[in-house]
């Protein structure tokens, strides 16, 4: 994947991601976790979880901590901000996020 021009790519449909949950677009050769919140917000980060190795955050559980949306890890159940990737219970790891937004009915992510 070309990071050093980032492109508008389209994802889905809106309707494919149902309200609080989250989906898997592979994107060049990263997987991206994509998720929807009951108001229509949208966010996206990494799907690798670094604590397992694995490329499952697209399946966590969505809610929120303290005013922050979050999605928690559905192996070790770390929490990472859906708006800053920030671990909640290590400070010293931080997904990155992507720019999401729905226009004209479609999930378009920024990488």
């Amino acid at each position: 994947m070309d990071t050093s021009h980032p492109a508008w790519q389209r994802i889905c449909a809106l309707t494919d991601i149902l309200p609080d949950t989250g989906v898997c677009a592979l994107v060049g050769e990263r997987q991206i976790a994509v998720f929807r919140l009951g108001d229509d917000s949208l966010y996206a980060l990494d799907n690798h979880d670094p604590h397992s190795g694995a490329n499952v955050l697209s399946r966590g559980i969505v809610g929120d901590l303290r005013g922050e949306p979050v999605v928690a890890s559905p192996i070790y159940k770390q929490h990472y901000a859906l708006r800053t990737g920030a671990c909640l219970e290590d400070a010293t790891t931080t997904l990155q996020t992507y720019a999401v937004q729905a226009r004209e009915g479609a999930v378009w992510l920024l990488a």
